[in-house]
């Protein structure tokens, strides 16, 4: 019988609300005991002295990109399951842009196929799918359908350029009893922009992207919420003024939840000229490279007070969830000039221990609101029961220690992809193991 007590760790647990030593034992993957002091020890049990390291429950993603199928240069389905396992994450949901999209059952059904004869030990892989046909934003794609099938909900990951479209999707879906996620941007207005508007722009001479692009279309997508009742999540709220119009939207009862991606609460738009700094005062990136292009994303890290509002709404619950979307790029795509690399950076392996020591030992956060954000938060955003540490639940769970260095380097990363602004850097804090 496989049988594993964890004695003197620290537990974490955000559903109970629990911050505590304890024990644990953990048997056939099932929490058997949680006690102060566990003395009565059964046979062929493997005892571990756990002093300084961390329990809590497996984490959850609400979005990421998968390479495979088409660009399986960049990842596949099981290198994406293992970085997501790396980093703690025991559930992952990836959006439909592969190629093909998954915008009808077949395309679902591939990737289904794919992931059948990974190990069980992975994380649970979660789909969306596709709002609309090749995710091009056009037409609707076949939707009901799609319903029937065990997808999280709809998404196309890109902004939707049409609200008449948008209108009638939210219409649509209402009655198919399925979350839609949207992301916010106005294309028109975002431009050939590669960072976000403002004297730093303008210092490193890159084109910007007004914060309206995405404020502008956000109250659209608002405006629809109020007036068709459709659950919409917002997808990658990077303004201060998102997150006065979220908060708004919230205290009218919209049935809206919001997420961040963990990058644009760690760095803002001063990190691109190579000076990062965060709110506490403490530089996430210890030595970053001027015009990094794994510093461009999309949306554009935000500015200083982009940043500052975006930790206090998540603080507050305004935003609901940090999100990693995970988007691996070859080292061939990022080595060219910064405003002409594709957006995105990896982030499964690197996401717990960077905010960890950027947020919770700076006192931004506290454990528990840390871990709230990262693993109830995004389930509940999903339609999921949580995972949770509890006696007799299911051992979902990670062990983490937060003091265990490593360098960030591509034999130590289990994503194909290096595509990170802490490359080569040295960082503290892994996963030592994940449970699912």
């Amino acid at each position: 019988m496989n049988r594993e007590l964890l004695q003197n760790i620290r537990v974490i647990d955000p559903v109970s609300k629990i911050d505590r030593t304890a024990d644990i034992l953990i048997t056939e993957n099932q929490i058997q005991a949680i006690e102060e002091n566990i003395t009565e020890i059964p046979a062929d049990t493997e005892v571990r002295d756990c002093r300084g390291l961390i329990l809590g429950p497996g984490l959850a993603d609400i979005y990421s990109h998968s390479g495979e199928p088409g660009f399986e240069e960049r990842e596949t389905l099981e290198s994406l399951m293992q970085a997501a396992a790396a980093g703690g994450f025991t559930r992952l949901a990836i959006l439909p842009d592969t190629s093909p999209p998954v915008d009808n059952l077949a395309g679902l059904a591939l990737l289904q196929q794919h992931i059948r004869n990974l190990s069980p030990s992975l994380p649970r892989l979660y789909f969306w799918g596709a709002l609309t046909a090749g995710v091009k934003g056009q037409q609707m794609a076949e939707l009901g359908e799609l319903a029937s099938s065990p997808i999280v909900g709809f998404a196309d990951g890109f902004p939707l350029s049409n609200p008449s479209l948008v209108r009638r999707l939210l219409e649509y879906i209402q009655p198919l009893n399925k979350s839609v996620a949207l992301w916010p941007c106005d294309r028109t207005l975002a431009g050939n922009g590669a960072a976000r508007e403002g004297a730093v722009s303008v210092r490193l001479g890159l084109p910007g992207i007004p914060a309206s692009a995405e404020t502008s279309a956000l109250a659209a997508i608002l405006e629809l919420v109020a007036s068709g009742g459709t659950r919409v999540h917002i997808m990658r709220v990077s303004t201060a003024r998102s997150v006065e119009l979220i908060r708004d939207a919230k205290a009218r009862d919209l049935p809206v939840t919001a997420s961040v991606t963990w990058m644009h609460l760690l760095l803002n738009v001063g990190a691109i000229s190579g000076n990062s700094q965060d709110s506490a005062g403490k530089n996430a990136l210890t030595a970053s490279v001027p015009y990094d292009p794994n510093l461009h994303l999309e949306p554009p890290l935000g500015n200083l007070s982009d940043q500052l509002a975006l930790i206090q709404a998540v603080k507050d619950g305004v935003i609901d969830a940090i999100a990693i979307d995970h988007n691996p790029r070859t080292y061939e795509e990022k080595t060219v000039a910064f405003a002409d690399s594709p957006p995105g950076a990896i982030g499964l392996e690197l996401a717990l221990p960077l905010l960890w020591h950027g947020l919770v030992e700076t006192g931004e956060f506290s454990a528990l609101e840390l871990w709230r954000v990262l693993s109830t938060g995004p389930a509940v955003c999903l339609g999921q029961t949580p995972a949770k540490v509890a006696l007799g639940a299911s051992a979902e769970l990670i062990l983490f220690d937060p003091l265990m260095t490593w360098t960030v380097e591509g034999r130590s990363l289990k994503s194909r992809s290096a595509n990170t602004p802490w490359l080569g850097q040295q960082i503290a804090g892994k996963v030592l193991q994940t449970w699912v």
